[in-house]
């Protein structure tokens, strides 16, 4: 059923009004009788440009009995094309686009939760081999539900933690396989320091929610007998669990993981969808903690959520939420809303135009730009008898845009991982890069900034997970720019030679005291920031002088991070104050 909602509100101080308005035109564009069908608990959708041809393609999740659809778009325009790819005709849970060995190519990747999950490499021309097997990611007798990549040791190749929700076999557990860059994996659950225990996971994320450079892990677990889980990575290839200390082992039937920065405060924040108890929005506080800020913000939806995911849909520089879910034919139930961002914390459903679709049972959504006009459009997959949907984001374009994709040479070729951070008029916003999302989604390879009608940007700056960070003064807005890494250094050359030169002796140091050393260089607008493990700033000291003695006896004995940083870069330290 097609529908035209508008959907208007004033926006923040400092950005140009603007009239949201979304159309659904997925019959219209070619995406016609493609329900998922009736499938156990919905599947994936993927929004993600497949063949590289500049155009955020379709991948479709679909029921027991039938295949994965693939849906090309032709500049605006999609078609259904067949690949070499079988799947047994199972239940599909996860459809995802990644480069497992970094040559350029998408390779293929689908779970099931009745069959073993299969992997195809992508031999060149959308022509593909099952290497399931070879790889090492063969699991006939382990059933999976969602899955996640990231980089677990900043090698430059993509792992993989892959959930598992099995209501029968109570033995099965979550899996993280490590890629060892040869097109094989190798399994690392134990080692790793998961636990072994069945917590019936539906999704995971890997994000850094401390900012320490390595990939931490998220996964939201059914039933109230299981807490959410939230994994420390400890750069060594182990994980700590940190979920109680924190305060995001909160025990509801969480569907999904979507990450991002609502806030624009530079940390990175949860949001979790449940049943009518109400939808979880944990807010990073920076210090290695997380409060549920749901009730306050307004973003509770108090129906049974699964997927969600967060844009700028108006491109008003602040991230919009869209959540789906099933309305079970309750009076007081919705099956998706559009929540508006109004740039102070809080969310509002704008006046009768929130809810995109008042019937359909919808499980998954995913971002994506289906004409490349820079305004991200939604697509969501529905049951049977409803039909998926591609809401097209018509908004008036008012407003000013920047989309950013990257190109990884010594992390990751997809980027995954990365910080992408931008200032307008002083003003940052900041995009991380994902693979594996929300409930079952994968979005566009492309990151969205709104710049509202500002017309400049002063800087984009991307943090690699190798630590290489590339920045640009002054790019053109109202398009798509490729940032390949390494290409864009920082312009100032005494920063990169003290990146390289910053020394901290002795470490461990000594009765707690130690030398920072610059080596020539001094610029008083770098500081020295000394932090925790969990992100808490101690103590901040700016950069006058080429060496400083540090006496550090208020601190306690034990693990620190000593940061260099200006507004161009940082780099970090770990440091053993004994």
């Amino acid at each position: 059923m097609k529908a035209l909602y508008f959907i208007s509100f004033v926006l923040a101080a400092n950005f140009c009004n603007a009239q949201v308005l979304f159309e659904e035109k997925a019959s219209q564009l070619g995406l016609d009788n493609s329900s998922y069908g009736t499938g156990i608990l919905g599947g994936g959708i993927s929004f993600y440009d497949f063949d590289n041809d500049g155009w955020d393609d379709l991948t479709l999740a679909t029921e027991d009995g039938s295949s994965v659809r693939f849906f090309k778009n032709n500049q605006g325009l999609f078609e259904e094309v067949f690949f070499n790819i079988t799947n047994d005709a199972h239940q599909i849970k996860t459809v995802q686009w990644v480069d497992i060995n970094n040559n350029g190519q998408n390779d293929f990747f689908v779970t099931f939760d009745n069959s073993a999950n299969r992997l195809y490499k992508n031999l060149g021309n959308m022509v593909f081999e099952d290497i399931t097997v070879s790889s090492g990611l063969f699991n006939n007798d382990h059933v999976s539900f969602g899955a996640s990549w990231g980089d677990v040791n900043n090698d430059g190749f993509l792992d993989v933690l892959i959930t598992s929700r099995n209501v029968v076999n109570t033995d099965e557990y979550n899996l993280l396989f490590l890629n060892n860059g040869d097109e094989t994996f190798t399994d690392i659950t134990v080692s790793a320091g998961l636990e072994l225990e069945n917590y019936l996971s539906f999704c995971a994320a890997f994000f850094d929610y401390d900012k320490d450079g390595y990939q931490d892990i998220y996964i939201a677990n059914d039933k109230f007998d299981t807490s959410n889980l939230l994994y420390k990575n400890n750069g060594d290839n182990t994980f700590t669990n940190v979920s109680e200390v924190s305060g995001t082992d909160i025990m509801i039937d969480a569907m999904s993981t979507t990450i991002d920065d609502y806030n624009n405060d530079g940390w990175l924040d949860i949001y979790i969808t449940n049943t009518p108890l109400g939808n979880v929005l944990y807010r990073n506080n920076g210090d290695g903690t997380f409060t549920d800020v749901a009730d306050d913000s307004g973003t509770t939806f108090d129906s049974v959520g699964w997927g969600a995911a967060f844009l700028d849909a108006d491109n008003d520089g602040f991230k919009d939420l869209h959540v789906v879910g099933e309305v079970f034919n309750s009076p007081n139930f919705i099956s998706s809303a559009f929540y508006h961002n109004n740039g102070d914390g809080t969310f509002t459903i704008p006046t009768d135009s929130g809810i995109f679709d008042e019937e359909s049972k919808s499980f998954s959504n995913a971002i994506g730009d289906s004409n490349n006009d820079g305004f991200p459009d939604i697509a969501v997959l529905n049951f049977s008898p409803s039909d998926n949907q591609l809401w097209e984001n018509n908004t008036p374009q008012s407003n000013n845009w920047l989309k950013v994709k990257l190109q990884g040479t010594e992390s990751n070729r997809q980027g995954i991982g990365s910080w992408i951070e931008i200032a307008v008029g002083g003003e940052q916003q900041y995009n991380y890069t994902l693979l594996g999302e929300g409930f079952l989604g994968q979005n566009s390879a492309s990151e969205f900034f709104g710049i509202g009608d500002a017309t400049a940007i002063d800087y984009v700056k991307v943090t690699w997970l190798s630590g290489i960070v590339d920045y640009i003064e002054n790019p053109d807005i109202n398009e798509q720019i490729l940032i390949i890494e390494g290409e864009h250094p920082l312009s100032i050359d005494d920063f990169q030679a003290a990146y390289s030169t910053f020394q901290v002796y002795p470490n461990p140091s000594k009765n707690k005291k130690l030398t920072v050393n610059y080596i020539h260089f001094n610029e008083t607008s770098t500081e020295l920031e000394i932090s925790t493990v969990l992100g808490q700033v101690l103590k901040t000291i700016p950069v006058t002088q080429e060496k400083t003695a540090l006496n550090l006896s208020e601190f306690s004995s034990g693990l620190y991070f000593f940061t260099l940083k200006n507004e161009f870069s940082e780099v970090t330290k770990r440091v053993v104050i004994d």
